[in-house]
């Protein structure tokens, strides 16, 4: 059998994407996921593709059943964003995106650590160009610092290597946990960066929202969940993990209850479910693992579902903000329906693709005696209800009336928006087509008396409390304003400390000089008064007393020479 690596048809494709226009490059486009994913399926697991450097074997692809699942799940997602963003005309969006998506499958496969890199770095080069492309001041300075932090992310994974390499003899990927070795702990740094751990984060909140309508589909789909792979496959029962997905879950609720950017929101919302994948990988048991990587794949889709309503609204009235929509529900009527399933899902109301994920991870908690986490957790849900589920499709096409009267989006963004719903209810209906992919084997049910029942109470509160907090006018108001977090570091305190002490060096600069000049005149000018007529130098000397200042010099010179 003929073997090609899932990354390939990407990067010929996105050659031909470069010759290519007009119908040929959408057919190509279409084409490439679903050849992709036939040929996965034909490949199976297994690995080929070896090849040595510097005396270092290296695989080009191996395949599990961890790293096929992300495989069909990086197809699926391409051939659901590939058809949100047909109606663009843009070459620079459709070539960067599928060699985008070909380096998110090169990373997954990669059999070996400097295989990864090589992927590591595409992902961070591809992806900048999707910010970029909006093509404005704000998303140029964006993809600055988004790309300067995945470069330190790649910077540290290529150092974890070469100190990995001499440790170990060997670059294969596969489980490395944090010890007192320095490449383990800068490896996973180099994945927390790109999975949006807290304090290191701000790219994602801070370039998603800037990129075009279309590219923030594909940006939500590869980079993190690439990163998840990469811990869930490296660093697996790694407890650290698990305080790490708490902080992650928790703390971008209160962000996103404030921000007025719904795209915004929604890239808080995603740092809070990245969350709930990084707590599975830290507990590291089966029913963990399966669950965070079940949560990933589902969240690819609901997410991505999310990204588009809102990419839509943004495409057919050129806002985003919740302060200026309102009541396009009129108009956008099946956005309005497809946008809620997204919000159903991510909620995990039960028969949605959320409820049968996110309830595994929080059963792996409780059973492996994280009760604290496992409240955290719950906490979470609510908290994602509220921003993701309510306040997204709430502020867009409810609340107020803006009086903006728009219509409904191209035809290929509703078919893409259409099947990424179908695929919610249809994982959240029939899970056990998802369980079968996984991991592990599964031995869960989801929809037992418990879970349906705390889930169901947990989401009835968070909607009446959500309803009393707006009717007591209590419930933060959507204001034109931009919101920093740990940003604020960078992008306010760093500048203005930088400005600071540059200035302060100026003036300190400037006071030594004008002193060395006082100094150097105020010397001159006692030197000059020495020669004047009355001074010391133009007096009459004796000869007398000028031998003994030569005598006296000289026996100083003896003495010296003798210690000496």
């Amino acid at each position: 059998m003929f073997e090609v690596a899932p990354f390939i048809p990407f990067f010929v494709a996105a050659l031909l994407a470069l010759v290519l226009r007009g119908w040929p490059r959408a057919l190509v486009m279409i084409a490439v996921p679903l050849l992709g994913l036939a040929n996965l399926w034909m490949l199976g697991a297994g690995s080929f593709g070896a090849y040595s450097v510097l005396e270092f074997d290296l695989l080009l692809f191996r395949a599990d059943k961890l790293s096929l699942l992300f495989g069909y799940l990086f197809h699926i997602a391409a051939l659901i964003a590939i058809i949100y963003a047909l109606h663009v005309r843009d070459t620079l969006q459709q070539v960067v995106s599928l060699l985008y998506a070909g380096s998110a499958l090169g990373a997954v496969f990669a059999g070996d650590l400097m295989t990864l890199f090589i992927f590591w770095e595409l992902l961070a080069l591809t992806s900048v160009f999707l910010v970029w492309a909006r093509r404005n001041g704000r998303a140029y300075m964006a993809g600055l610092r988004y790309f300067t932090l995945h470069i330190l992310s790649g910077l540290l994974l290529l150092g974890g290597i070469i100190f990995y390499a001499q440790s170990h003899e060997s670059l294969a990927f596969g489980q490395i946990g944090l010890d007192d070795n320095p490449y383990s702990w800068m490896i996973f740094l180099a994945f927390g960066i790109k999975c949006a751990f807290p304090f290191f984060h701000n790219w994602l909140t801070d370039a998603y929202p800037e990129s075009t309508p279309t590219g923030t589909v594909f940006l939500s789909a590869f980079t993190t969940k690439a990163a998840v792979y990469a811990l869930a496959r490296a660093y697996p029962g790694t407890e650290l993990l698990v305080y790490i997905g708490a902080t992650m879950a928790c703390f971008p609720i209160f962000y996103a209850v404030i921000e007025n950017d719904l795209r915004r929101v929604l890239a808080y919302s995603l740092i809070n479910q990245l969350g709930f994948m990084v707590v599975g990988i830290g507990i590291g048991t089966s029913l963990a693992i399966n669950g965070a990587v079940a949560h990933a794949f589902n969240d690819v889709i609901f997410k991505g579902l999310l990204f588009m309503s809102m990419g839509a609204v943004l495409h057919v009235t050129g806002r985003i903000n919740g302060s200026e929509l309102g009541g396009l529900y009129k108009t956008m009527p099946k956005t309005t329906v497809l946008c809620i399933v997204g919000a159903a899902s991510i909620s995990a109301f039960p028969l949605f693709s959320g409820f049968v994920s996110k309830s595994m991870v929080m059963s792996a908690a409780i059973k492996n005696g994280y009760d604290w986490v496992w409240l955290i957790l719950l906490f979470a849900s609510a908290g994602v209800f509220h921003h993701a589920g309510i306040k997204i499709p709430y502020f867009a096409f409810f609340a107020h009336d803006s009086g903006i009267r728009a219509q409904e989006p191209p035809t290929n963004m509703l078919v893409a928006m259409t099947i990424a719903a179908a695929l919610c209810l249809a994982v959240g209906i029939y899970p056990q087509a998802l369980y079968g992919l996984l991991p592990y084997a599964v031995d869960y049910t989801p929809y037992d008396v418990t879970h349906v029942l705390t889930q169901l109470q947990l989401l009835f509160f968070s909607a009446l409390a959500f309803v009393w907090l707006n009717l007591r006018r209590l419930y933060p108001p959507e204001l034109p304003s931009v919101n920093l977090d740990v940003e604020w570091l960078y992008r306010r305190l760093l500048p203005q400390a930088i400005r600071g002490t540059v200035a302060a060096a100026f003036r300190l600069d400037g006071r030594v000089r004008r002193a060395a000049v006082a100094g150097v005149g105020n010397l001159m000018e006692s030197v000059a008064s020495h020669h004047k007529p009355d001074g010391v130098l133009a007096r009459s000397w004796l000869t007398g007393s000028m031998v003994a200042g030569v005598v006296l010099l000289l026996g100083v010179y003896l003495l010296l020479g003798f210690a000496l």
